[in-house]
């Protein structure tokens, strides 16, 4: 039997705008948050080919960092 992974609840905004002006996303992973927030977002990016995106697990607490190149894809922590 395979088991659906929980939605998690994530505040995510780019890393050059203020925290207010986060939006909630509805994922199962950090990772898969911030894919969304790109994918509905791209026009975020403040310029050049990378995105810094901050996300914020509203139950939870935590918080991590990513960059991600707006051309391939690929993401990394910051840092």
């Amino acid at each position: 039997m395979t088991t659906t992974p929980m939605l998690r609840s994530f505040r995510i905004h780019a890393g050059h705008v203020d925290r207010h002006h986060a939006v909630l996303v509805e994922e199962t992973s950090f990772e898969t948050a911030v894919i969304a927030f790109v994918e509905d977002h791209p026009s975020a990016a403040e310029t050049g080919d990378e995105m810094r995106v901050i996300v914020h697990d509203v139950a939870s607490g935590h918080e991590h960092c990513f960059m991600v190149d707006l051309s391939t894809g690929e993401t990394s922590s910051c840092g």
